[in-house]
C-alpha cells in the first residue's frame, strides 16, 4: 500500500506544479528548463516574462517568499524573489527581468561559506 500512496502524492505534486517536473537547479533555486545561461548565474528565459513570473509563483509561492519590484521603466521590469530560508553557498534570491522583450534570471547567491554552519 505505501508504494501506492507515494506514486499517488508524487503525481498530484507535479500536477499541482505544472513545469516542475521541466526545471534546473542552479545553487538550489529552480529555474525553468527552457533557460540557457549566458554569463555567471544569469539565465536567458525562452517564455514571455508573464509565463516566468507565473512559473515562480507555482515554484516558489508569494506568501513564503516575498518579492518586490526592482525596476519599472520604460522598457524594462524586474522583481526580486526573496529566499528566507538562505544558507551560504545556496541562492539568497532571484532577479527577473525583461529588458528589449527578452526574460532573464540573475540568481543571487547567499554569502559565506557553504561548509560552516550558519551561525544564530
Amino acid at each position: 500500500m505505501r508504494p501506492a500512496r507515494y506514486k499517488a502524492a508524487l503525481a498530484g505534486l507535479f500536477l499541482a506544479w505544472p513545469g516542475l517536473g521541466l526545471a534546473e537547479k542552479v545553487a538550489g533555486a529552480i529555474i525553468p528548463d527552457e533557460s540557457r545561461q549566458v554569463a555567471e548565474r544569469r539565465y536567458r528565459i525562452d517564455r514571455s516574462y508573464e509565463d516566468t513570473l507565473k512559473f515562480f509563483r507555482s515554484v516558489y509561492p508569494p506568501g513564503k517568499y516575498p518579492r518586490k519590484p526592482i525596476a519599472n521603466q520604460p522598457g524594462i521590469r524586474a522583481v526580486h524573489i526573496e529566499n528566507p530560508e538562505a544558507r551560504p553557498g545556496s541562492w539568497e534570491g532571484l532577479n527577473v527581468y525583461e529588458h528589449k522583450g527578452e526574460t532573464r534570471v540573475y540568481v543571487l547567491l547567499a554569502p559565506g561559506d557553504p561548509k560552516k554552519p550558519k551561525k544564530g
